[in-house]
């Protein structure tokens, strides 16, 4: 069962856009477009820009053992019930405040991030008329792709370099949900994070789609310092945690990392123990 707590939510200024990029259309023969084409990026219709993001559909015929969404193959399990909770609180939040960027980490590794960053996105997609996007930013051990079934499209340092745009980055799996890929592993990965062009990339990816969620899919947070290097992009952090294993000197060892820098949203709870 996932469990979000109801950690306080801290006052801070609210995003500002910047001024929006060009992105040239795909040449990746793998993608199957619905729309190539897109706008101008300031013609300032967030809407036709996602809708002009390549659509890839994730591969219904891979083994659904491989695969992470509860709500495509267990529907009656009660954690999709779960993420659909936490989608309802953290968007009832995100909206309070004006806020839209949002990092899934967890202290170590194997709490099940991107089980959560997965299922997550896909229960905010359910809203209707809603845009979220799905960017993974874990450059050690890259998931999403895999978890969803996806070609390659465009990688992530490329995209946070400025060396290829939002469309040859981001791809659509549906009407509402658009995924940024990573999948080589990159030992300097912190290093991406610090260098000013990402912070741009991404303040242009925001200003250009303005999505009501951008979930970041993040390495452990005390195995590495990524997430660290990344705070200054966030409105908050969700911190998932595994019931069987998580110490609290974890928890509050990431706590500290993240006090002044950005608001830790809430801890969910993966893998709870048995009681009885």
């Amino acid at each position: 069962m996932t469990q979000m707590s109801g950690k306080k939510l801290y006052d801070r200024q609210n995003y500002t856009d910047a001024e929006s990029a060009k992105v040239m259309p795909s040449n990746d023969p793998l993608v199957r477009a619905e729309s190539m084409a897109l706008l101008p990026l300031d013609a300032g219709d967030p809407a036709r820009h996602f809708e002009g993001l390549p659509l890839m559909r994730p591969d219904r015929r891979g083994n659904p053992a491989r695969r992470m969404l509860l709500a495509d193959f267990f529907r009656p399990d009660p954690a999709r019930s779960a993420f659909d909770l936490l989608r309802t609180r953290l968007l009832q939040s995100l909206r309070s405040h004006g806020w839209n960027r949002i990092a899934i980490a967890a202290p170590t590794s194997g709490c099940g991030t991107t089980f959560t960053a997965v299922n997550l996105a896909q229960s905010i997609a359910r809203v209707p008329g809603s845009r979220t996007v799905l960017m993974d930013m874990n450059q050690r051990n890259p998931g999403i792709a895999t978890a969803l079934d996806l070609a390659r499209h465009g990688d992530l340092p490329d995209f946070l370099s400025g060396r290829i745009g939002i469309d040859q980055h981001l791809m659509r799996t549906s009407d509402t949900l658009a995924v940024g890929q990573a999948y080589k592993v990159d030992r300097g990965a912190a290093e991406v994070f610090h260098d000013p062009r990402s912070a741009d990339s991404l303040v242009r990816m925001n200003a250009a789609l303005r999505p009501d969620a951008i979930l970041y899919d993040f390495p452990a947070v005390l195995e590495h310092d990524d997430l660290a290097a990344f705070l200054p992009q966030l409105d908050g952090v969700l911190l998932v945690t595994d019931g069987t294993r998580t110490l609290a000197r974890e928890i509050a060892a990431c706590e500290r990392i993240l006090e002044g820098q950005s608001p830790l949203l809430g801890v969910i709870l993966n893998r709870a123990r048995r009681s009885g």
